[in-house]
């Protein structure tokens, strides 16, 4: 067995898609329905499927599990966000933890928890 997607929750798919294009450069693997499949193995699914499917509510900004990327370019990588989405809302801004690895933590536009770092 092995792990094959992760997938997400998202309010509006075609914004989140272009966020996603936009900072990390995924593109579109599948388009049906409300469920998206990005490059990565990255699903985005529609709240309202989710939620129907769940039959719970969707809790944003849980901090039970991140989305972890790796760039070597990381001051370019948060230039371009800054640039990009202005409003994102952070958790830490660019850091370098005591290991000498620089993070920087911020949520998506559905409160989905991300970390950007360099490779360690």
């Amino acid at each position: 067995m092995k792990l094959k997607n992760v997938l997400i929750v998202v309010e509006d798919i075609e914004k989140s898609k272009q966020f996603y294009h936009d900072l990390f450069g995924l593109e579109t693997v599948l388009d049906y329905e409300g469920n998206m499949i990005l490059t990565e193995g990255l699903v985005l699914q529609e709240k309202k499927i989710w939620k129907d499917f769940l039959g719970k509510e969707i809790i944003h900004e849980n901090n039970s599990c991140e989305l972890y990327f790796e760039e070597q370019q990381i001051e370019k990588f948060v230039e371009k966000l800054e640039k990009l989405y202005p409003s994102i809302h952070y958790v830490n801004r660019l850091m370098t933890h005591s290991w000498g690895q620089k993070v920087i933590r911020f949520y998506d536009l559905d409160g989905n928890l991300i970390e950007v770092g360099t490779p360690v």
